[in-house]
């Protein structure tokens, strides 16, 4: 399904109200955790195809698990079954997630004593994992490495019968993804430490009744950041937010206000303002803690006009896609003059962009929705649209609500 999308000449939003999915980080976190302590109660869940999957996976007895393109599920449920004892499984998924690396992980249980073996490419899926009792606890870990490696080992490590000592070697990378799993176990009164490069998980065989209320998402919600940034004049309100998020995409906050975007609190709720009269600049960020939202940035930066330096992005080029490269690909078809390296993009400022361009997704969500928002300044065409049901079901509906005018082609 490809979508054109446009917008009025002057696009003006007044004090629209939305209400976002869960965050997907959280849910899929959230539901590993419940399946360890089932007494725990789910609220305002990610409705997701990647947070399905994890939840089918972790709800099913089947032998092969395939998770498609879901890489977030691949990593926590390889741990999930590797300390599962007595459980045989198979896991695999797209293509595409069998050129996504698992090595670093497997190694990492396997220092646990934990046995998985690779029914094809040596260091990708699919997977064999064999699910044991472990009684080691010890594990040494490259810290620069995806946050998601290490919150899967932290996620199980409650349940080994010894907890977990995770050490992390060299400069950690993600670090907000780290510390929002810590945070979710000490929701549950399971005890942590984090200091230095040494994390500590100790063993809980139970925790109390509680529901877990999951925050809306934040990646999500910057795509509506980059709307305002780049409208004539708007106001959002998007819920349920908080100031104090767990969720290391909430530097939106900061890093939007920077390209004209006001934001406030409120009861659960974040208003989002575009500033009148705002004095743009060439914008350098480093986003080693905020990876996923460097192609709404960039987006943003392009249709304002003004130039970016972003560093901090090697993980993009093991994402759904390598994100760095797709973004040079497409961004230049818009007529921008863009380079990029391993973990850095830069955009020179233009004030030009090519119409009614068609905007390749690759199999990755984020291409789609960080590119819909240039509609306000050109029409643009989004080629197989539908994937963003990996992590917004909603997006394109939301956007109509918000007077896009949006067709199929």
């Amino acid at each position: 399904m490809n979508l054109k999308l446009s917008t009025n000449s002057q696009y003006i939003i007044d004090n629209s109200q939305l209400n976002i999915t869960g965050s997907k980080s959280e849910t899929n976190r959230l539901l590993l955790l419940k399946a360890l302590f089932p007494n725990i109660t789910l609220a305002n869940t990610s409705n997701s195809d990647d947070s399905e999957v994890m939840q089918k996976a972790l709800a099913g007895n089947d032998e092969i698990v395939d998770i498609h393109h879901a890489g977030t599920a691949m990593r926590f449920l390889t741990a999930y079954f590797a300390v599962n004892e007595g459980r045989e499984v198979v896991m695999t998924g797209s293509s595409r997630m069998q050129e996504r690396p698992i090595k670093i992980l497997v190694e990492a249980l396997a220092q646990l004593g934990v046995e998985i073996s690779y029914l094809k490419e040596e260091g990708y899926p699919p997977i064999k994992i064999k699910g044991k009792k472990v009684t080691a606890s010890k594990v040494n870990l490259a810290a620069n490495v995806s946050s998601q490696y290490i919150s899967a080992l932290l996620l199980v490590a409650s349940k080994l019968e010894n907890g977990l000592e995770l050490t992390l070697e060299g400069e950690i990378t993600s670090i907000p993804y780290i510390k929002m799993t810590l945070a979710l176990l000490k929701d549950l009164d399971i005890q942590t430490s984090f200091e230095g490069n040494v994390i500590k998980v100790y063993p809980k065989e139970a925790v109390k009744t509680k529901e877990m209320i999951v925050e809306s998402d934040w990646s999500s919600a910057s795509y509506f950041f980059s709307l305002v940034a780049l409208a004539d004049a708007a106001k959002i309100t998007l819920s349920s937010y908080k100031e104090n998020s767990l969720q290391g995409d909430s530097e939106l906050v900061s890093l939007y206000e920077k390209m004209g975007v006001k934001t406030t609190f409120q009861n659960n709720k974040m208003t989002l303002e575009k500033v009148a009269g705002f004095n743009y600049q060439d914008v350098t960020f480093e986003l080693n803690n905020t990876p996923d939202i460097a192609q709404t940035i960039v987006v943003t930066c392009l249709g304002l006009g003004i130039g970016c330096h972003l560093t901090g992005l090697h993980t993009l080029k093991i994402k759904e896609t390598d994100r760095l490269e797709a973004l040079r690909i497409e961004l230049t078809k818009l007529g921008a003059n863009i380079s990029v390296t391993n973990d850095s993009l830069t955009l020179v400022p233009s004030q030009n962009i090519n119409h009614n361009i068609h905007i390749a997704t690759y199999n990755d969500h984020r291409m789609a929705m960080a590119f819909a928002p240039l509609a306000v300044k050109v029409p643009i065409i989004i080629n197989d649209a539908e994937v963003v049901s990996k992590s917004y079901p909603d997006f394109w509906n939301d956007l109509k609500a918000l007077n896009f005018q949006i067709s199929e082609l």
